[in-house]
């Protein structure tokens, strides 16, 4: 009988030392981080509904959009400010992006009731590192070089492309910028931040899109032989008006490719771009005032 008992007993330690593995074992795998090894996202990280990781860079930094306004609505309509594509050639695009954030975040009441407001103010981070000492938040100009060749590599990401002739409207290899050649990547959409863009964008229903860059004082309609949309009219003159940016109704100052803004208008999403007029100022006056006009001609 003693014998038997003694059976009994190990037979059940046996199977509670099964059970206790089996139960840590399948814990360990829910909570083991798993990361998606295309966008570099981290897919069991917890959720902050107020910024997205779309992706990470070519050197491994997060490329983030931050919301404001009615963020939990699934009904809201959303608007999209962009910034930073251009990295440290056009720091300024960045930094009226995170000014455009403080603005938003200490004043809540300017988002009308059924509006999200997204910002992505760095789309190239590796370009902006090169020049400023952060891309997660408002910076200072003091010590930025002045020096137009090392502004002039800071354009591209950390393969030398140039982000904005890696989209899908006119696409081609071999691009231009100016008269310069620059690299449009080895095929349309090849970048790790090029697709954030594009994945975050094609996941979400936009109502418009708005981009900064510089340096030529207006705000210009996109197209990508489709026409300009009536949106994107009526949105270029409401911010020209209120900011005092000329509209313009294309570009035209040299041919592009790969652009954007016109891979969104092809996509038929009313987007203007607004560039600034020069690489240092961030005219934040004039561009708060096209922001206010913005969000009160989408408040319903």
């Amino acid at each position: 009988m003693k014998k038997t008992i003694i059976a009994i007993v190990v037979i059940l330690l046996i199977i509670a030392g099964v059970y206790y593995f089996t139960k840590s074992s399948k814990v360990i795998t829910v909570d083991q981080t798993t990361t998606d090894e295309t966008t570099g996202v981290d897919n069991n990280a917890p959720v902050n509904k107020e910024q997205t990781v779309l992706g990470v860079s070519k050197e491994g930094r997060n490329i983030v959009a931050y919301h404001y306004g009615n963020i939990d609505a699934t009904t809201s309509d959303e608007i999209l400010f962009v910034g930073g594509i251009h990295g440290g050639y056009e720091w300024n695009t960045a930094l009226v992006a995170f000014q455009t954030m403080d603005y938003l975040k200490a004043n809540p009441t300017i988002i009308p009731a059924n509006l999200k407001v997204t910002v992505i103010p760095v789309v190239n981070p590796d370009g902006l590192a090169k020049i400023v000492s952060t891309t997660t938040a408002t910076f200072s100009t003091a010590g930025i070089t002045t020096s137009a060749s090392e502004l002039a590599a800071a354009r591209f990401n950390a393969s030398n492309v140039d982000l904005n002739r890696n989209f899908d409207c006119d696409w081609q290899t071999n691009a231009k910028w100016q008269d310069k050649a620059v690299s449009g990547g080895v095929s349309v959409f090849s970048e790790p931040e090029t697709v954030a863009v594009r994945d975050y964008v094609e996941s979400r229903s936009l109502k418009a899109v708005l981009a900064w860059y510089s340096a030529a004082g207006g705000v210009f309609s996109s197209s990508c032989h489709n026409g300009i949309l009536t949106e994107t009219r009526n949105l270029t003159n409401v911010f020209a008006k209120a900011s005092g940016y000329k509209p313009h109704e294309e570009f035209d100052f040299y041919e592009t490719t790969g652009d954007m803004t016109n891979w969104l208008a092809k996509k038929n999403i009313p987007t203007i771009s607004i560039l600034l007029t020069n690489h240092t100022d961030t005219e934040w006056t004039k561009n708060r005032a096209g922001i206010d006009a913005v969000l009160k001609y989408f408040a319903k």
